[in-house]
């Protein structure tokens, strides 16, 4: 792969999935506030396990509080993962591609543990809009987020054989 068409496809992938971590954060953050704000009410006619329970969000299914749970997580490292996987794509050294390649590993390895909840949420039924939308943005990040990481590996391997 040439240096120049690597560089260009790793930058617009990490752009893309910048973009997508953050309004997977925004949705998510939505999500957990609107929970707190309504978990007092809905919770306070349930049974006590149902009451007790750590993570109950008043809508969707029982997936949805560990989807939204790891989505936060998956959308603000992701995000901080892509900001920083720019800077180090556009300096193109062995080092930086290095840090850029473990760390969207780590993303994609979080990703995926919200696409597989997304997934067994989408499974069980009953969402929201506002979930349905996250849910189909963390299965088109699990595919971007992959290529991305590919595309940063290549880069890796493209330095370490030109010896930049």
């Amino acid at each position: 792969m040439a240096s120049g068409s690597g560089k260009a496809a790793a930058i617009l992938l990490l752009t893309l999935n910048l973009v997508l971590y953050f309004i997977v954060a925004v949705i998510a953050s939505w999500a957990v506030n609107h929970a707190l704000e309504k978990t007092h009410e809905a919770a306070s006619v349930l049974e006590i396990p149902a009451r007790i329970f750590p993570i109950f969000f008043p809508f969707g299914n029982m997936a949805t509080g560990y989807f939204i749970i790891f989505s936060l997580i998956a959308g603000a490292v992701g995000f901080i993962t892509s900001l920083t996987g720019i800077t180090n794509v556009i300096q193109w050294n062995v080092p930086n591609l290095h840090a850029a390649a473990s760390s969207s590993l780590t993303t994609w390895a979080l990703t995926l543990l919200a696409m597989g909840l997304a997934c067994k949420e989408i499974n069980i039924g009953w969402t929201e809009t506002h979930l349905r939308a996250m849910e189909i943005i963390m299965i088109v990040l699990s595919g971007t987020q992959l290529f991305c990481t590919g595309a940063i590996h290549a880069g890796v391997q493209d330095a370490v054989r030109r010896g930049l």
